[in-house]
């Protein structure tokens, strides 16, 4: 019977795991929305129930994405967006959606804790996050924004949100989309 042979490996293996490792992320990049890209169907549990992306045209939307709710930054972020949700209604008669991949009692409690009048999808199995290409570091949403025009279309993107500030950097991007006719 024949012995089989193998040649002694003379270089280090790191550069090659580095090369596999890299492809495996390049491959993992998820598709990310963009501005003129049609509102993806979808249907949700939300704090107040159930919701499909069909009955959210006719009027503005914002949907907004945040890793997890009762922490710091996105605590700031949703308190943020209730201080200004009224002028928004107003104004805009915008409807706004804030998404995490929390459980559902979690998102309710959050909800009742920071007396939010808008609605939380609980996007436990990650296929909202995954649809809007915002799934970030093991699994949670990233802090991203999409404003979804009353035809269905996204027409403006915050990749980066002042989660302080942010309910004006929404009513500033509504006023402009307004102006345009958008």
């Amino acid at each position: 019977m024949a012995k089989l042979y193998f040649p002694p490996i003379k270089h280090s293996i790191k550069p090659i795991l580095s090369v596999f490792f890299f492809l495996i992320l390049l491959s993992a990049k998820s598709f990310s929305m963009k501005v003129g890209d049609t509102l993806p169907k979808f249907e949700a549990i939300t704090t107040d129930g159930k919701i499909n992306s069909d009955e959210l045209k006719g009027r503005w939307v914002v949907i907004f994405f945040y890793p997890k709710a009762f922490t710091p930054g996105c605590t700031k972020q949703v308190c943020s967006v209730q201080s200004g949700y009224r002028k928004l209604i107003e104004k805009f008669n915008v409807r706004i959606i804030g998404v995490s991949r929390d459980k559902l009692e979690k998102q309710k409690k959050f909800k009742e804790k920071y007396k939010l009048e808008y609605e939380l999808i609980a996007d436990e199995d990650g296929k909202i996050v995954e649809m809007f290409g915002v799934k970030g570091m093991l699994g949670m949403a990233k802090r991203k924004t999409f404003i979804i025009s009353p035809e269905g279309k996204i027409v403006y993107i915050f990749d980066e949100v002042n989660v302080k500030e942010h309910h004006k950097e929404i009513e500033d991007a509504l006023n402009k989309l307004a102006s345009k006719g958008e």
